[in-house]
């Protein structure tokens, strides 16, 4: 292995590819790996989601060839980006989520809603940051992105779960 110097004055790249041609005893803490890992998932969900825009609502849709329910939308999303297998509706992804208070919730949390009635979990979005979440609403509209501060959404909405896979990574870093 070459052993680069690392100087005060190095830029955080040169820092980084420096550190990466260090001897094997001095790697990365598992926790800065780990840290990395879940940053790295968080981007891929995003991502994903994100490719999958204006992809049209079909009830029980589940795949961009078709058309995407809510939870289809969500399961897919999940298990193409990061190979994670979701419950198949949203009250079940509810139920199966570590909860996030709403000042803690992170890019590829879960945010639900109750769009059908007061006592059960009906919608369900991907988190992406600053009150935005990527969800597929409803009949003759598509995956778009919109705001929880929205009267709709604001009023409905039920609470945020992190995936236990997610969470779990999550906390080992």
């Amino acid at each position: 292995n070459v052993q680069a110097p690392l100087d005060s004055e190095a830029s955080p790249e040169t820092a980084g590819a420096a550190a990466e041609t260090q001897a094997d005893d001095d790697q990365p803490t598992a926790t800065s790996i780990a840290t990395q890992n879940i940053t790295d998932l968080r981007k891929a969900l995003l991502a994903a989601a994100m490719s999958l825009r204006d992809i049209r609502y079909v009830r029980g849709g589940h795949n961009p060839s078709t058309g995407f329910d809510c939870s289809g939308f969500v399961r897919y999303v999940f298990a193409h980006a990061v190979g994670m297998q979701l419950p198949t509706n949203s009250a079940a992804q509810f139920l199966a989520g570590l909860k996030v208070k709403r000042a803690d919730m992170k890019p590829g949390d879960l945010v639900f809603f109750r769009t059908s009635g007061k006592h059960r979990v009906s919608h369900v979005g991907i988190y992406i940051s600053d009150g935005r979440f990527i969800h597929s609403p409803t009949t003759g509209k598509s995956v778009e992105i919109s705001s929880l501060e929205t009267g709709y959404w604001a009023k409905r909405f039920v609470g945020a779960k992190r995936p236990e896979a997610m969470a779990m990574a999550a906390h080992n870093g």
